[in-house]
């Protein structure tokens, strides 16, 4: 049977933000129609939501995890059919389909093990009392993801939230609201979660201001762009909310002269051209080192023109369709200002519909826009240094810091170098695209407020801690 059922999206909860069609990246078709939240949706999903969460909280951690558990579960029994759903609504290669789901089910099975994990700690006092610290649910949370990895962007921050007593106001991106949104609450209401803990509100940019200044919501989970994360900081903290901020990237791969260039090559096209480039960890700034340069260059290129573009439901390709039409152009505007500034266009640099092809620039400076700004897009500009001091300089340039790989033949070399570059995630001999449900994620800089996702950080990002005293008999003081 079926998990998700598209006819009952326009006739299902009655939100009140109107309709939008779930649209085909590839095609252009509508796949379904759905209902759009509201501001007034939000609040009054919140009053819902608070009252099912004081009885989630009481909830034992078995029965929260037990509900983790069967989610995965349920992420793993249908695969088939949320695959389907992921590469025609987001524009994803079967392959990416396959690891998100593989992270999903993960993350909500790392989430079933932080409901038993220690809840606090005791605490050396000077007066004759028990002291100690307790681990309580913020309550409740508000996550915003994006369209680009929307069934992992959005469990992340959903599945640690309930396992730890918390409920939910989750607002996808409505370009993919179904993997992003619609699809988690179909998966945990199979796994038995109660009613009212999970609330999937897509809209646009007033529907996301509702949930971050929604005076139930706590702690507000963001994954998206800079721009956007400044403005969802700034309404949370004149708020005095908790906002984690998982935001963009301009990340290096820096190829030291002693690496092996065909391994670093096939990092490197990884890195850059995977989910069309539109993944924040992407590969955008490659600093090869000048004996390596002109080769590097020339491998990349070769392997961009050797990949398919196309549609991934329909052929077997490599990259599919970035999500719509002001991505494509603003990607195609980035790659023709930069070759207007000096830069040369190695490969690609052209594009049918939405299928934009892998592209190599070669030549670029500090000022190249290709190479000085977030593309998100399949574009690797490709820039030489000479010394070590340059490169880290380079790596180091600029206002991002989110990831960083370093190819070299001498892995304490790497390391090293890793810790003179302001970066939230290293990868030594790897490029710089990589996610696992047990690590912590996120960036420095204006890639975020550090690494608020994954494992343990989980623990501090969705809970309390409350500080706790009991004496046998009342306390006296002098007045």
């Amino acid at each position: 049977m079926p998990l998700l059922d598209p006819t009952i999206w326009q006739d299902g909860p009655m939100l009140t933000g109107g309709t939008a069609p779930v649209v085909e990246p590839a095609t252009g078709r509508t796949l379904a129609t759905l209902r759009l939240a509201a501001p007034a949706d939000v609040t009054e999903a919140a009053v819902r939501a608070r009252a099912a969460q004081a009885g989630w909280a009481r909830a034992t951690h078995l029965e929260r995890a037990a509900v983790l558990r069967r989610a995965g579960d349920v992420f793993a029994e249908h695969a088939q059919e949320l695959r389907g759903w992921l590469v025609r609504e987001s524009g994803s290669i079967p392959g990416k389909a396959d690891f998100e789901l593989h992270v999903a089910a993960q993350e909500c099975y790392e989430a079933a093990a932080l409901a038993s994990r220690p809840a606090g700690q005791v605490l050396p006092s000077e007066a004759p009392r028990l002291s100690y610290t307790r681990r309580v649910p913020a309550g409740l949370v508000g996550v915003i993801a994006p369209f680009n990895a929307p069934l992992i962007l959005a469990i992340r921050s959903v599945a640690p939230a309930l396992a730890l007593g918390n409920a939910v106001l989750l607002k996808p991106d409505r370009r993919t609201a179904v993997c992003g949104g619609l699809a988690l609450a179909e998966v945990f209401a199979a796994a038995g979660l109660p009613d009212g803990l999970l609330h999937v509100l897509p809209g646009g940019a007033d529907t996301g201001r509702a949930v971050v200044t929604e005076p139930g919501v706590r702690v507000v989970s963001f994954t998206g762009s800079t721009a956007t994360g400044r403005l969802v900081g700034e309404l949370a903290g004149r708020q005095l909310k908790r906002v984690h901020l998982e935001l963009g990237g301009n990340s290096a791969l820096l190829v030291l002269a002693d690496a092996d260039l065909e391994a670093a090559v096939g990092q490197a096209a990884w890195g850059s051209f995977f989910h069309q480039g539109q993944i924040c960890m992407t590969a955008g700034r490659h600093l090869v080192h000048a004996s390596l340069y002109d080769e590097y260059v020339e491998r990349l290129a070769a392997r961009a023109e050797a990949l398919a573009v196309g549609d991934p439901y329909r052929e077997e390709v490599h990259l599919g369709p970035v999500i719509d039409r002001a991505q494509r152009d603003r990607i195609h505007a980035l790659v023709e200002a930069s070759t207007e500034q000096g830069a040369k266009l190695v490969a690609g640099g052209t594009h049918r519909d939405l299928f934009y092809r892998p592209t190599v620039l070669a030549g670029v400076a500090d000022d190249t826009p290709a190479y000085a700004e977030e593309v998100f897009g399949p574009v690797a500009p490709v820039r030489s240094f000479v010394t070590e001091e340059e490169a880290v300089e380079l790596a180091a340039a600029g206002p991002y810091g989110l990831s960083l790989g370093i190819v070299t033949a001498d892995t304490a070399r790497g390391l090293e170098l890793a810790d003179r570059i302001p970066t939230g995630i290293v990868h030594v001999n790897d490029q710089t695209v990589n996610d696992e449900a047990v690590a912590p994620f996120g960036g420095v800089g204006a890639s975020g407020t550090g690494a608020r996702f994954g494992g343990e950080a989980n623990l501090d990002a969705f809970t309390e801690l409350r500080w706790t005293t009991a004496r046998r008999t009342p306390a006296g003081y002098p007045f």
